[in-house]
């Protein structure tokens, strides 16, 4: 059997039969699969990588500063006293580390009571 010809079966199988497969590649050999570690320079394909956690953060509150409290309180957990500051204090970071559609859903109910805000 030929390198192809197993790597072709190999495409074939369910994720289930792969970790299985591993597993036992694992046993038989006395390896681990665990991904090697590669130290190498920050550079433009690191760029190239798609960001996968934001920052919104609150930079103009706008004409309805309590419907922003409100509506920071709301998205933040915070309290009201401690929201209320972070409206006070813009630009203010409300959430880190926050998926895309997440960031997106809270900007949106931001600009929907007069705040400006930006996702990084």
């Amino acid at each position: 059997m030929t390198t192809q010809e197993i790597i072709e079966v190999i495409k074939g199988l369910s994720v289930l039969e792969l970790n299985e497969l591993v597993k036992a590649c694992e046993e038989e050999f006395g390896v681990s699969a665990a991904a090697g570690v590669v130290v190498a320079a920050a550079g433009p394909a690191e760029a190239a990588e798609e960001k996968t956690e934001f920052d919104v953060e609150l930079t103009e509150v706008g004409a309805n500063k309590v419907k922003v409290i409100k509506v920071v309180k709301d998205a933040s957990g915070l309290g009201l006293k401690e929201a209320k500051d972070v409206v006070d204090n813009a630009p203010k970071t409300i959430k880190e580390g926050v998926s895309k559609a997440e960031a997106e859903a809270l900007k949106a109910q931001l600009e929907e009571v007069g705040a400006k805000v930006t996702i990084k």
